[in-house]
């Protein structure tokens, strides 16, 4: 099987857990998956997993820094992709590995993201979204998913070159509307704790020209406090403000209407 990615990193870190007893099911690579049946990844805006993003990380003496946006990401390198020996075990997002989902591996990209992946020797294309850190061959850009693999023309051989560009996901917005008409804002945040809330709300305040707001959100549990950037009134607007909150380390607000 081929180099898998580094699982559970980020929750060992964390905290300990008892894993050597741990048995995880062993499933078969299908040989019969057809790859005009696969689905690219859809990119979507999506905040920050919550592990697997520390500033840097070691793995075997080599230390990796990561990356707090994809932003203009683009290399070209060998990919290899990883398969059942990993299906079932969590990622370093946290997430749980499926060998058939269109996913990857990268050593210092933030997660999750999306990437395009393009095969330089058939000229094939996919999209994957990025929730594992890997490989760890100095030679390898990517680790795909078997999924992503097969729809590569990557499966057989095991490695390819290829060439990975970072997608940055756009907010849906049509430009030709008058959004005057409309409110939208940006999500930043969503909290169990108001306290919380309230200091994300009074932090942007103080760095951020728009109005900032926390607004409740009832469920059936607790209720949920949404910090919230806006009214925005036009897309230009919405446009600076979505890039201050970048530089300032909220990389992926939510578009909201």
């Amino acid at each position: 099987m081929k180099r898998g990615a580094l699982s559970l990193l980020f929750f060992l870190l964390a905290g300990p857990l008892n894993m050597a007893c741990s048995r995880f099911p062993e499933v078969q690579e299908n040989k019969l998956l057809a790859d005009d049946k696969l689905n690219d990844s859809a990119p979507r805006l999506e905040p920050l997993s919550k592990y697997g993003n520390p500033p840097f990380y070691e793995v075997n003496g080599q230390r990796y820094y990561t990356r707090r946006s994809s932003g203009g990401y683009k290399e070209k390198g060998i990919a290899s992709w990883y398969g059942s020996k990993f299906h079932g075990r969590r990622t370093s997002s946290g997430e749980i590995y499926d060998m058939h989902a269109m996913t990857a591996a990268h050593r210092s990209l933030p997660l999750p993201c999306y990437v395009t992946v393009t095969n330089l020797s058939n000229k094939r294309q996919i999209i994957v979204r990025v929730n594992d850190r890997g490989p760890f061959h100095s030679n390898r850009i990517i680790d795909l998913s078997y999924a992503a693999a097969v729809k590569l023309g990557l499966d057989r051989q095991g490695t390819g070159l290829v060439e990975v560009r970072a997608i940055e996901p756009k907010p849906a917005l049509n430009r030709t509307v008058d959004v005057s008409e409309n409110e939208f804002y940006l999500q930043v945040g969503a909290f169990q704790n108001p306290r919380s809330a309230e200091q994300l709300q009074k932090r942007l305040r103080s760095t951020i020209d728009a109005e900032v707001k926390v607004s409740p959100l009832p469920t059936q549990q607790a209720p949920f406090y949404r910090v919230r950037v806006g009214p925005l009134l036009n897309v230009e607007t919405l446009d600076n403000i979505a890039k201050r909150l970048t530089e300032l380390g909220f990389p992926h607000p939510i578009v909201v209407h």
